[in-house]
């Protein structure tokens, strides 16, 4: 029994199937790998560079998002005291040039807004 096949008027007999293994130079093939090798520890190296960059951009954030608790805490213990600090009178009085432009002064006015409101 053949198990040979008519394909386009040849006979093709059972082996591996799929491409044949090509005739590459071992040198070429060799140069291919380093050639990826190299571009590889490119783009790891580009990948580390932004993710250094984007921990120091959130530990930046984190500083300064302190510094602003530190001024709350600051401003809460001040009003146990009985004092009102000056940036919040000037953002009460509506006095916006003598306070400081910082978030606190959006948050502060959110607030004063939505006390009104209320």
């Amino acid at each position: 029994m053949d198990h040979s096949k008519m394909v386009a008027g040849k006979v093709k007999k059972p082996g591996k199937r799929g491409r044949k293994p090509a005739k590459i130079d071992l040198k070429a093939k060799l140069e291919r790998s380093r050639q990826s090798a190299r571009e590889c520890r490119a783009r790891k190296k580009l990948r580390y560079q932004y993710l250094e960059e984007l921990v120091s951009s959130k530990e930046r954030a984190i500083c300064a998002l302190r510094e602003e608790l530190d001024m709350y805490k600051q401003w809460c213990l001040a009003m146990d005291q009985g004092k009102i600090p000056s940036e919040i009178k000037a953002l009460l009085t509506g006095d916006e040039q003598k306070a400081p432009q910082t978030s606190t002064n959006k948050i502060l006015k959110n607030v004063k807004y939505s006390s009104k409101t209320s």
